[in-house]
């Protein structure tokens, strides 16, 4: 049985009493990788040396002391728009394919203080806009349930590494549902933080007002302890949040009785699959029969999300890919002049995604249009922030499908943006408002998973991890047909 199979308190037992190394977890990894990643290519970059040099490190260490990190002797993966210095960051996009950064990413050195063991970078959209991960400039990652369907995105090869076991964790961040939305596709659990809960240092920006780090594990348990190592202030994060980080592995009590579940009627109406609702319903019915009140509510501004969100967005992705010019870092194509250098450099390095939300973004920024569009899409923002506020007033939790459909297959909405933009419309909410939320899977629609989405109050991760691990201990583990390990 793979070493990877087994839960965190066993690994750690078994490190604890020299059982197992940080070596053999490694090389299980390496094995995992080479046997599968030519199927799912969740890995644009696996770095064997440095992570066996962390493992001989680390395994130094115990044999000289018995404290253990949170996370310890644990093979991960970071999502490529993580900055892991001397090792290179691309963003999945030409134009960076060649950029070294000089420093960590401040969530790789928190994993590096928890002892984790990082395995490399994974695939991506491109600069993290996209939901498929068909939008990386190097080449798709495949969804370990059905090697004919996408992984979601932007975080696809962090939810596939994770689903078909090649790593125990992985990090992806998620700006519109870019954690929760893979998760749901694959199979694994999905958090996204709240906002400012986690530093932002390091992470490549996309639009900086949403954008979140979270985890992708195996089960609610490692979100927990995930979450544990990363949370918390970071005084190089202006964004980051100054607030005491409780105890999450004590919410994991399993018992939720007299919890009150908000389901908004928006997020189980038109456009959801027939599949993924029945599922969701399922879900809800086992909650209450744990001992939760679930009640129907509205959002009523829900229906303007998608458009809000596809505003500020590519606003905020316009004014922070400004950077990427070919002068001050990444690839650098010739011209015949500074205004040639940029244009070539540009529409030669970005691909056509990024492009399209580089223009709209412009555009909705540009003289005579900011008020009508940008301005309008933020007051839009505030209304969907306080639908939330009035339904926490009286709720602890409120729950729906993570996203509307299960995984579709690899090409089928690639060249319809406005199809691919909608599969967001369950999760996009949540970023607006800055709220945590997490993606727990609930079933299988035609053999595919399906994820329960649970959001929490601001600062709340403690709740949404307990109903989520309560309902995931009523619940049959789903395991991938490709590479997949149960825990």
């Amino acid at each position: 049985m793979s070493l990877l199979r087994e839960s965190l308190s066993e690994i750690h037992k078994r490190v604890k009493q020299r059982e197992i190394s940080a070596r053999d977890l490694v090389e299980e990894s390496l094995k995992q990788i080479e046997q599968v990643d030519g199927q799912v290519q969740a890995f644009l970059k696996v770095d064997a040396e440095g992570a066996r040099k962390q493992a001989d490190e680390l395994d130094q260490q115990f044999a000289n002391s018995e404290h253990k990190g949170l996370l310890a002797a644990l093979p991960i993966g970071l999502k490529d728009n993580l900055c892991t210095e001397g090792l290179t960051t691309t963003c999945a996009s030409k134009l960076l394919e060649n950029y070294t950064p000089i420093y960590n990413a401040t969530v790789v050195d928190k994993l590096r203080e928890a002892q984790a063991i990082s395995m490399g970078k994974l695939n991506m959209d491109e600069f993290a806009m996209g939901s498929s991960t068909e939008n990386s400039g190097y080449f798709p990652t495949y969804n370990p349930w059905d090697l004919e369907r996408v992984p979601g995105g932007s975080s696809g090869g962090s939810a596939a590494a994770v689903a078909a076991g090649e790593v125990y964790l992985a990090l992806g961040s998620d700006t519109g549902g870019s954690i929760r939305q893979p998760a749901a596709f694959c199979g694994v659990v999905g958090l996204k933080p709240t906002y400012g809960r986690i530093s932002r240092f390091g992470l490549v920006a996309f639009a900086s007002s949403l954008d979140q780090i979270g985890p992708l594990t195996k089960n609610v348990e490692d979100a927990a302890y995930a979450l544990q190592a990363l949370a918390g202030h970071d005084s190089m994060d202006s964004t980051s949040a100054d607030v005491e980080v409780p105890n999450y592995l004590s919410a994991l009590t399993g018992d939720i009785r007299g919890l009150r579940v908000a389901v908004p009627k928006e997020m189980m109406g038109e456009g959801i699959e027939p599949g993924v609702r029945e599922q969701v319903r399922k879900a809800l019915a086992t909650l209450e029969k744990l001992g939760a009140i679930v009640e129907e509510v509205s959002l009523p501004h829900a229906d303007y999300a998608v458009a809000t969100y596809y505003l500020i967005a590519p606003a905020e992705a316009s004014s922070n890919l400004a950077r990427y010019d070919g002068v001050r870092y990444g690839v650098r194509k010739t011209g015949k002049n500074l205004i040639d250098l940029y244009h070539e450099t540009r529409s030669q390095g970005f691909g056509p995604e990024v492009k399209r939300r580089i223009m709209l973004g412009t555009y909705a920024l540009s003289s005579g249009y900011y008020d009508a569009y940008y301005l309008k899409a933020q007051k839009v923002r505030t209304l969907i922030r306080q639908d939330f506020d009035s339904i926490f007033a009286n709720y602890d939790v409120v729950i729906g499908p993570t996203t509307p459909t299960t995984a579709f297959k690899i090409g089928e909405k690639v060249n319809d943006p406005l199809t691919m933009y909608a599969n967001d419309l369950c999760t996009i909410p949540v970023n607006l408002a800055g709220l945590p939320a997490l993606s727990v899977p609930c079933g299988l629609s035609e053999g595919l998973p399906v994820g329960l989405q649970i959001i929490g109050k601001a600062f709340d991760e403690a709740t949404i991890l307990r109903v989520a691990h309560a309902f995931e201990q009523e619940t049959e583990r789903l395991v991938a047909p490709v590479g997949g390990l149960d825990a």
